[in-house]
């Protein structure tokens, strides 16, 4: 498949077009590097915008949620979904507040939904998801059982209509601005692990996993 993907009309950037992308490797980095997506979607009329896990293989994003989750139990039906990935890099501080500004990627993925349905498929996305968190955890940790298959719904969106957007780089100040007397610049933010915090009840003789001190979000 290319690796870029001409824009539709309901995904082509119009606000600050120059941070659009439209590329597909740079899509797929940011999706890979993130925690968390914002799946948005119509119920009744009402709008909805739930935050949830998310890990991507190929084409296709996977959702998890509980079985008893309003978004999931109507999302699976086929209801169409808005999935919207966002990483902070860094705060632009200008030296007008109207030229602030941030870094950062985001992803927009439009498409319709499905629930995966067979235990074997399930067990996969689900493997899928805890390997996108924590790579190495999948086969240390208890595996999920029947009942906990069942009580989890696992929706499947193909990654076809897409955009992503992204703001890197310096400070951009009106011109007469740069001679005012204050501090500009960024400030870079990034996710940074911290010391891991052992579980009081965790068996002895269970040292901490290479995987979680060696832990790097950078992908």
């Amino acid at each position: 498949m290319s690796s870029s993907s001409a824009p539709t009309s309901r995904t082509r950037v119009v606000r600050e077009p120059q941070r659009a992308v439209y590329d597909r490797k740079v899509v797929n980095r940011v999706l890979d590097e993130g925690f968390i997506c914002h799946v948005g979607f119509v119920l009744d009329g009402q709008p909805f915008v739930i935050p949830t896990s998310y890990g991507r293989h190929e084409d296709v994003l996977y959702i998890h949620g509980s079985a008893a989750s309003r978004m999931l139990r109507n999302v699976s039906g086929g209801i169409p979904v808005c999935v919207t990935v966002t990483l902070l890099d860094g705060l632009v501080l200008a030296r007008s507040i109207f030229n602030h500004s941030m870094n950062y990627r985001s992803v927009v993925v439009l498409g319709t939904g499905t629930a995966i349905e067979g235990p074997e498929e399930k067990l996969a996305a689900l493997r899928l998801l805890a390997e996108h968190i924590v790579p190495g955890r999948w086969q240390e940790a208890r595996q999920p059982n029947e009942k906990e298959l069942k009580a989890t719904t696992i929706l499947q969106v193909p990654i076809r209509e897409f955009s992503a957007k992204v703001r890197q780089g310096p400070v951009i100040d009106d011109e007469e601005d740069y001679a005012f007397p204050v501090w500009a610049g960024v400030l870079p933010l990034k996710v940074v692990p911290g010391d891991p915090i052992r579980d009081s009840r965790v068996l002895e003789g269970i040292d901490v996993p290479a995987y979680v001190k060696s832990y790097s979000r950078s992908r």
